[in-house]
């Protein structure tokens, strides 16, 4: 039998105690994606906040090192999932905030979800390893737990314009890749 699509434990995490994302009901239609490991996500109020306020009421008058470093504070971390994702080639992996991430934990992941490709899988940069994209806007750091729950994996089916010739290059690296 030829597999669809599915996860498996990237190398790096192999015998590390990782979960391979389930359903947990039925009728879910996300898979649990967790985190490989302890991970902190630091507060954006913690670094610079309060700069990129002076940024904004100053119309963008800062220095370049002072606007670096503003915006290296509030940028988002990526946590390790030691997953990888495979599917058929007309299908993606949408990765989705859980529910309960703002709420409680005052997490988002802030492109709204995570688009992972086809092609993704085993890519040479990273083996195809899921990051979950974060971003804490709670005024204390957070700190994940290995195996915390952070968002939900949904595959979809895509369609294409009748013009597609299936994309201009092959896949060169990992995370971010495709765009650049």
């Amino acid at each position: 039998m030829t597999k669809k699509r599915g996860f498996e434990i990237v190398k790096k995490y192999e015998g590390k105690g990782i979960n391979l994302p389930v359903r947990q009901t039925k009728n879910a239609a996300g898979y649990d994606i967790e985190s490989a490991e302890d991970f902190v996500v630091p507060s954006i109020w913690k670094f610079g906040f309060f700069n990129v306020l002076k940024f904004i009421l100053n119309k963008g008058k800062m220095d370049n090192d002072k606007l670096a470093e503003v915006q290296k504070s509030i940028k988002p971390v990526l946590v390790p999932t030691g997953v990888k994702a495979y599917m058929q080639e007309d299908e993606v992996l949408i990765l989705a905030n859980r529910s309960s991430n703002p709420l409680k934990r005052g997490l988002a992941i802030p492109n709204g979800i995570g688009v992972i490709d086809a092609d993704y899988y085993n890519n040479e940069s990273n083996e195809g390893e899921l990051f979950v994209q974060l971003i804490n806007f709670f005024p204390i750091d957070y700190k994940v737990k290995k195996g915390e729950r952070l968002a939900q994996g949904i595959f979809i089916n895509y369609l294409t314009t009748d013009e597609d010739e299936g994309g201009l290059k092959k896949r060169n690296g990992g995370f971010g890749s495709s765009g650049i």
